[in-house]
């Protein structure tokens, strides 16, 4: 088997390549290195089934050739992060509508199947919690820039569903909720490496909001194995799926947490979002996944707890 990733050096692609190295599969990476790094993938490079490219999924040359040459396809590529998505909302758009949109067409004209990750994100401001995949998508005013990347994801989701109900091309959507593990960073505002790195620095660790906020987090190793069931699950084709965690916490108590674990004498401050990111900023009290429907497909069960994610992290980033 020949596995296409794309976004493949980026923190989730590149511990997929792993696990798809590691079972004997081919894998060629696809990535820009716009919000990836060759230092995810250089221990890679002595496998002769790993192999790569340096450029984008919006460059049709490029993608052609890789797909063509692929048997299945894991379409990670987009732009990622609150704070990347707040600042450059024409980037987040164009890279992830026009990448799927060449993905999906080269795909289609060799019947590759594609799996299209998304995001808890498409469920903007709904609170029918614990979210269900049928569920309504709750978004944003389209003057808040913080929405483009739910709408640009959810954009993404129809596309690939009309191509299965159109063109017959097996896709399947996996939508992520907060995933962690080593080699994320906190750039982008990827809160559980942010807070670990300040507590490890010594640095006051910053709460956004009030910190009533609460979350949902899941082990990278977790979601990449439920991301390789679903591509290996004929059953998967034209479905969309959570994959998370329903163990919630609260941005405060993570920080509470994150504290505690990492031993830190750093203080626990709080800035309002409109300083942390812009004016008008909106985010979501609660973002939980019902699991129900990828555990009765696969039997999926997220294996670590929250207080063990920070852990794997804490050990990752010493």
């Amino acid at each position: 088997m020949r596995a296409l990733i794309t976004g493949g050096a980026g923190f989730i692609g590149s511990h997929l390549a792993e696990v798809l190295l590691a079972r004997g599969d081919d894998v060629h990476v696809v990535d820009d290195l716009s919000t990836g790094s060759m230092h995810n993938i250089t221990h890679l490079k002595a496998n002769p089934g790993f192999s790569y490219t340096l450029g984008s999924v919006m460059d049709r040359r490029t993608m052609a050739e890789q797909v063509d040459l692929a048997d299945v396809v894991y379409h990670l590529a987009a732009a990622v992060g609150v704070q990347l998505i707040v600042e450059s909302p024409v980037r987040t758009i164009e890279t992830n509508v026009r990448g799927t949109e060449v993905v999906l067409e080269m795909a289609a004209k060799k019947n590759r199947k594609v799996l299209l990750t998304s995001t808890s994100e498409v469920y903007g401001k709904s609170t029918a919690i614990p979210f269900v995949e049928s569920g309504d998508l709750t978004l944003g005013s389209t003057h808040l820039g913080r929405w483009s990347y739910a709408c640009s994801k959810a954009l993404d989701e129809f596309l690939a569903l009309a191509y299965w109900k159109e063109k017959g091309l097996p896709v399947t959507v996996a939508r992520l909720f907060n995933t962690v593990g080593p080699r994320q960073i906190g750039r982008y505002g990827m809160v559980i490496p942010r807070l670990v790195g300040q507590a490890l620095a010594g640095e006051p660790i910053t709460v956004y909001g009030d910190g009533s906020q609460q979350r949902s987090f899941t082990w990278v190793h977790d979601a990449v194995g439920a991301l390789v069931d679903l591509m290996d699950a004929d059953a998967a084709n034209g479905e969309v799926y959570n994959i998370g965690s329903t163990q919630e916490i609260s941005i405060l108590a993570l920080a509470e947490l994150i504290k505690e674990r990492t031993g830190s004498s750093s203080p626990i401050v709080f800035v309002p979002y409109d300083q942390a990111y812009a004016p008008g900023f909106e985010d979501m009290m609660r973002r939980l996944p019902s699991l129900a429907k990828i555990h009765a497909l696969t039997g999926y069960e997220p294996s670590r707890t929250v207080a063990q994610i920070i852990d794997g992290v804490i050990d990752s980033l010493r």
